[in-house]
Order: C-alpha cells, then sequence, then structure tokens
C-alpha cells in the first residue's frame, strides 16, 4: 500500500509539474505581454521552482567527458568491467594515459545513485585511475536474480578489487564515502586474514559509521530508539507491478529522502527561496546550480529489504564491527588482521550524519596497524556532503587523499 500510495502521488505530481513548467514558459515568452509587467515575471518564477520540486527523477548521467592532466584536455569514457546482478564496476578511462594509481571509489548504497559522487570522481581524475562501484535500483532487480545483504555487498568489493588487480602488477586503493565505510573496512579485514594478492594498498574513509557509539547523530538516534521489528513494519515495502523487481521487498528510496529532507527541513526551503529570487532577479546561473544540486539530491533509488535492516541491525543497534561480532560467511570478521593496508580516516567538522570519532574509530580497531600507515584528518567547517563535493573537497581535502596514495604506491 505505501508503494502504490506513493506512485499514485507521484504520478498526480508529475502532471502538476508540467502543467507549471508550461505556465512558466507562457509567463517567460517574449511575444507574451504580461511577461513584462505586473506579477508574471514572479508568477512564473514560482510555477518554475514548483515545476523543479515536483518533477518525476531517473538515474543521472556521470557526464564527465574530460579532465585536465598536466595543462591538456584529456578525454574521458566510461567503461562498465564488471557486471552483477545489483550492481556494476565502471571504469573512467582517460584515453592516451596509462599509469597512474588505481583508485576504487565505493559509493554509498544509501538511497542515492553513485553519480552523486560526480564530484569526487571529478576532482580524482587528473591524479588517479578511477573505478567507481555503480549500485543497481533495487526495483529494477527481477526477484530472479536473488537477495543481497551485506554479505554479498562485502563479496562484489571482493571480487572488484580482484578484478582491478588482475589488470596489473600493481595493487588498488580505495576510498569509502560514508555508508560503504563498514562493508568496505570489512572486505579489507577478511583479504587480509586471506592475505589475498588484491587486497588495497590503502583504504581512506570518509565520514563513515564505523562506530556510532562515538558523537551518535540524529541518523543514530533514529535507528537506536526503535526496535529492529519496527523497522521491519513500517519502513519496508513490496516493490509494485510496474517495475522489473516487483515483488521485491525493499526499502524505497523516497522514505530515505523524506527523512534527509526533513532533517534539515529548514535549510532546504531557503535555497528554494533563494532559488526563486535568483529566477526573478534573472540570475540563471545561480538558479541553475541550486537545480543541478536538487536533481542529483532528489534522484533516489531502492534497498533490499535484507540490506537495510541488516545494516540498522549490525552497523546502528548492535555495533557489530568495533563491539569484535561482525561475521562475513559465518566467519569473524578481524581488524587486527590489517597489517600492510594504509589506513586514512577523514571526518568533517560539522558532519550531521556521521559524528566525529565515528570514522577515526577504524584506526584504533587496527590493532596490528603499524602508527605510520594511519593518518587521521579533520576537515575543519566542513559537513558531510562537503567532505566528498564542493570546493572544501576539492582545494582542502583531495589534497590529503592524494599524497596519502601518493606516500603509499609501492
Amino acid at each position: 500500500m505505501l508503494y502504490n500510495a506513493y506512485e499514485m502521488q507521484r504520478s498526480m505530481l508529475a502532471s502538476a509539474s508540467a502543467m507549471a513548467n508550461f505556465g512558466a514558459g507562457l509567463l517567460n515568452n517574449p511575444a507574451n505581454p504580461f511577461a513584462y509587467f505586473g506579477g508574471g515575471p514572479v508568477l512564473a518564477s514560482a510555477l518554475e521552482v514548483f515545476a523543479h520540486a515536483a518533477a518525476p527523477r531517473g538515474k543521472p548521467e556521470f557526464g564527465l567527458t574530460h579532465t585536465e592532466i598536466d595543462g591538456k584536455q584529456v578525454a574521458v569514457r566510461e567503461e562498465i568491467v564488471a557486471r552483477r546482478p545489483f550492481g556494476q564496476l565502471v571504469h573512467f578511462v582517460r584515453e592516451g594515459i596509462a599509469g597512474g594509481p588505481k583508485l576504487l571509489i565505493v559509493a554509498p548504497m544509501s538511497g542515492h545513485y553513485a553519480t552523486l559522487l560526480r564530484g569526487t570522481v571529478e576532482r580524482m581524475l587528473p591524479s588517479a585511475d578511477v573505478y567507481i562501484t555503480d549500485w543497481r535500483d533495487a526495483k529494477q532487480v527481477p526477484v530472479s536474480d536473488g537477495r543481497f545483504d551485506l554479505d554479498d555487498y562485502i563479496d562484489y568489493v571482493i571480487d572488484w578489487l580482484a578484478h582491478i588487480g588482475s589488470q596489473g602488477d600493481a595493487r588498488a586503493h580505495v576510498l569509502a564515502v560514508c555508508q560503504p565505510s563498514v562493508p568496505v573496512y570489512a572486505a579489507v579485514a577478511v583479504m587480509s586474514a586471506d592475505q589475498h594478492p588484491n587486497r588495497p594498498m590503502t583504504l581512506s574513509l570518509m565520514g563513515g559509521p564505523i562506530d556510532t557509539r562515538e558523537a551518535p547523530t540524529a541518523v543514530n538516534t533514529l535507528a537506536t530508539e526503535r526496535p529492529h521489528m519496527w523497522f521491519e513494519k513500517n519502513v519496508i515495502a513490496t516493490v509494485p507491478m510496474q517495475y522489473p523487481g516487483n515483488g521485491r521487498r525493499v526499502y524505497p528510496g523516497f522514505l530515505q529522502l523524506a527523512g534527509f529532507m526533513t532533517m534539515n527541513l529548514g535549510n532546504h526551503m531557503v535555497s528554494h527561496w533563494e532559488m526563486f529570487k535568483h529566477l526573478v532577479k534573472g540570475d540563471d546561473d545561480s538558479a541553475d546550480a541550486t537545480m543541478a544540486f536538487y536533481d542529483e539530491y532528489r534522484s533516489v533509488c531502492d534497498m533490499t529489504a535484507e540490506f537495510y535492516l541488516q545494516t540498522i541491525s549490525v552497523v546502528f543497534q548492535d555495533h557489530s564491527l568495533p563491539m569484535g561480532t561482525m561475521t562475513h560467511r559465518g566467519k569473524l570478521v578481524d581488524p587486527a588482521a590489517i597489517t600492510d593496508v594504509a589506513l586514512l580516516a577523514i571526518e568533517g567538522e560539522r558532519d550531521d550524519i556521521s559524528g566525529l570519532g565515528q570514522t577515526k574509530a577504524a584506526l584504533t580497531l587496527a590493532t596490528k596497524l603499524p602508527a605510520k600507515h594511519k593518518r587521521y584528518h579533520m576537515a575543519e567547517e566542513v559537513g558531510h556532503y562537503g567532505i566528498f563535493n564542493g570546493s572544501k573537497w576539492r582545494t582542502r581535502i583531495a589534497p590529503v587523499l592524494e599524497a596519502w596514495i601518493a606516500t603509499h604506491k609501492a
């Protein structure tokens, strides 16, 4: 019922958005006399803001066609190098450029597409041979393709690191942004325990919930103040018939988006008010920047119920990784097995999703890793999104990551 109600509302809003967009275009038409006086421009701007907010959205494109290396423009193309039912490994091939450290960016499976990290990829392209995990929308995966949980997530990361490692002699580097910090850390621990030849050279964790007992945020509180059964009964829905994954139990992306919007509702309202004022003034560039952000932010996808519920229990309620009770395929995950994978923990001072200390805990857990292979960086005046996107990421955080990779490249 929940999903069907959402789909009905989405269809109604799509129609309203189309009508509002038509009205805005009519009022902005130079041939329309109302475009030059009265409340025409104000009404057109209001309709445009509404049309943008209500429009349906699909999966965005990365759209990265080039980068600049040593002052020269280099063409970039996307290549899918490995496929699995719930995700694919995308390689950003830099035409004519050979070598460079191989960097696997593990994107969050938390309701948004991997394109949320477009700015992360773009910034690293000049200095690294970049791969990214492109997770699929669970509602697009047929039930016949089976289930997907934390164990599968870890398996995917291990398999993709093995694939990247098989392309050359050098081991890859890994960057886990937010949610994947726990399963990627576990994958590296498993690979280290097995002395896997393709275990990464470095693992960098950014704003990840390694130990949510440190500086709990509103997200952590929500996950701990209700029993596990509450989440299963109240936020899990069944994919309706019109999607390939019909019948699959999922945590819908629209619920995740609603939660994030509610957390900072005031900021989002101010952003749309500012967008409206920019449109009234004719400042299209500023308005377009806000629209581009929300085009990405509102593009959401579903997670499988088993993955979401297991994450709630393992990461937020039981604190399994820091407590030493996390398992993978029935085998205990031992952070002490990490002895030669250099760890970098990056946190934002103003992160309201993963509080200060939650990511840093990864350094403490790796008890047998020499101190010279550990580093902590706290980005001042940076929130959660700013850790991996925006000017502070580009100028203050990315150089730290690049230097860390360069120090551990042999």
